[in-house]
């Protein structure tokens, strides 16, 4: 006799599902996508580009959150099926196949339940990721990298469009900096949990001695803004330099003096773009993600929040958020959460969810107690 006894776990996922459809809403959400549709059907949309830019995105976000919510619900019927074929079939390899799609559909629905958390004024939104090295020369420059490479497979892993806006390359190992914007709903709300400093623990491959070297990495998320009017910046506020973009080892990808830095002068925020074709379009791209963090810098003022969204981060000891370990005890562990992962290599190769889910966990834990 077939040992399939599941019943119970799957009304646990179905339970926990119907709570999450509950927050999401899906008739607004399906009038929401019926309107942005209407929009997007009209035959003057692209007269104003910026403008269907923004109906086509909100339209594609929208209708990618609707489809994982159904795609969700018809493998759950469809998983009762095939426990029900299973057991009147007396067939082990269906009741294989059924409990190997419980447990994805249970980590799907987890995963989707820690989204439902995210319910912050800008969450919804596409994300730029900026990435800095820190303390710790070749060290610290070549993490920043190993950072970068772990952000955009966690991207690629999720199957969400990335695009590097700048990267600046270290003249030894690894970069100095870069930014990149990862658009797909929420992805904002997600990787805020991932702003702060990094810190890297390893025996130096760079060193001539075996001795363990520690260094640190900066991450910033902001949000993409859809409009960025609120923040006016007067041209007397910023100087403007355009040069030429490189590679690593300061190589020259470009014939053309293209790529451009903003600097903010009151504040000292520096925006870099290079990777649009024209210096038009790179100023643009930076005058964006500038007019961006200052009002995100407005609104922490104001709300007396220093580090509420994108803050001020070290990059060195005393502020580190997390941690990861190359040498001995192979671990990458959570400062805050207490979160850990006995595969660093796994977590550098993108498999970043545990660490994110149990960090907007910890986010939201003290607005309920």
């Amino acid at each position: 006799m077939l040992d399939l006894d599941i019943s119970a776990d799957i009304q646990a996922v179905r339970s926990t599902f119907a709570d999450i459809k509950a927050v999401v809403d899906v008739d607004a959400l399906t009038a929401e996508i019926a309107r942005l549709s209407e929009e997007a059907g009209a035959p003057d949309l692209w007269d104003d580009t910026e403008k269907a830019q923004k109906v086509t995105s909100a339209l594609s976000h929208r209708q990618s959150e609707l489809a994982r919510v159904t795609a969700i619900e018809r493998r759950l019927d469809d998983l009762d099926v095939l426990v029900e074929l299973a057991l009147e079939m007396d067939d082990e390899d269906s009741a294989v196949e059924a409990r190997k799609e419980l447990a994805e559909l249970t980590e799907v629905v987890n995963q989707l339940e820690v989204q439902t958390l995210l319910d912050g004024e800008y969450d919804d939104r596409s994300a730029v990721v900026t990435i800095r090295s820190g303390a710790g020369g070749d060290d610290a420059t070549d993490f920043a990298e190993m950072l970068m490479r772990m952000y955009l497979r966690w991207a690629e892993r999720h199957k969400y469009p990335v695009k590097v806006m700048d990267t600046s390359y270290a003249e030894g190992a690894g970069i100095k900096s870069a930014t990149f914007e990862i658009d797909a709903p929420y992805a904002y709300g997600t990787l805020s949990v991932e702003a702060g400093t990094h810190r890297l623990a390893r025996i130096s491959p760079f060193g001539s001695a075996d001795k363990r070297q520690t260094s640190f990495a900066a991450v910033e998320v902001i949000p993409v803004m859809e409009e960025a009017v609120e923040v006016e910046v007067p041209e007397g506020d910023i100087r403007v330099d355009v040069f030429r973009s490189s590679g690593p080892g300061g190589q020259s990808v470009n014939t053309t003096d293209s790529a451009v830095r903003i600097t903010h002068l009151p504040t000292g925020i520096v925006v870099s773009m290079q990777n649009e074709k024209s210096q038009i379009q790179n100023r643009a791209a930076a005058m964006r993600v500038l007019q961006t963090r200052l009002l995100i810098l407005q609104r922490e003022q104001e709300a007396a929040k220093k580090k509420e969204l994108a803050g001020t981060i070290t990059a060195s000891w005393g502020d580190q958020m997390r941690s990861y370990f190359l040498y001995g005890q192979q671990l990458v562990k959570d400062l805050r959460t207490g979160y850990e992962v006995g595969n660093p290599a796994s977590v550098f190769d993108g498999d970043l969810d545990g660490l994110i889910a149990a960090g907007i966990r910890w986010r939201k834990r003290p607005e309920e107690d």
